[in-house]
């Protein structure tokens, strides 16, 4: 009869094993899902960025300075030569000559020609109505090449006021 007793006890004992082992495996299962605080990275410190200098400030006087797009050009002895319509610069972004929207009635008839900046006088442009004057004669204009745009510009300049291009950068 003492048999029976061991394997009760036996069982007993495996059962409570098998509970224990249950219970640790549960811990460990519940300690897998909780999250673990990720210990904080430490970034470098950013530096902090300078904000960018102010731009500078000129101030012009409202005489000091004009728009030229749309200005009618007249020669120096007063014959209507058309109105700037573009401004030209080189690679250096200086200005370098006006194209000028010529002849013809209401558009129609007209041509686009480049004279040198230097041929144009600013000095008489107080008033938006005033026109630039152009050192040049309406039958030197005439006979100046039409401007295309994308193909080499031919610049009409007053004589002996002509400077150079440089072409080679």
């Amino acid at each position: 009869m003492r048999a029976p007793n061991r394997c009760r006890r036996g069982v007993g004992v495996a059962s409570g094993i098998v509970a224990l082992a249950m219970l640790t495996l549960q811990a460990h299962e519940a300690a897998a899902q909780q999250v673990a605080p990720t210990p904080a990275v430490k970034e470098a410190p950013t530096p902090a960025k300078e904000p960018p200098p102010p731009p500078s400030v000129t101030i012009l006087g409202a005489r000091d300075a004009h728009g030229v797009l749309g200005r009618d050009v007249r020669s120096s002895t007063g014959e209507d030569m058309g109105h700037i319509v573009d401004v030209i610069v080189d690679l250096t972004g200086t200005v370098r000559a006006a194209v000028i929207d010529f002849g013809g009635f209401l558009g129609v008839g007209s041509r686009k020609i480049v004279v040198d900046w230097t041929a144009l006088d600013f000095k008489h442009i107080a008033e938006k109505s005033d026109q630039v004057t152009l050192d040049l004669t309406k039958e030197q204009v005439k006979a100046a090449p039409e401007y295309k745009e994308d193909k080499p510009v031919v610049v009409l300049g007053a004589a002996g006021k002509l400077s150079p291009w440089d072409f080679d950068h």
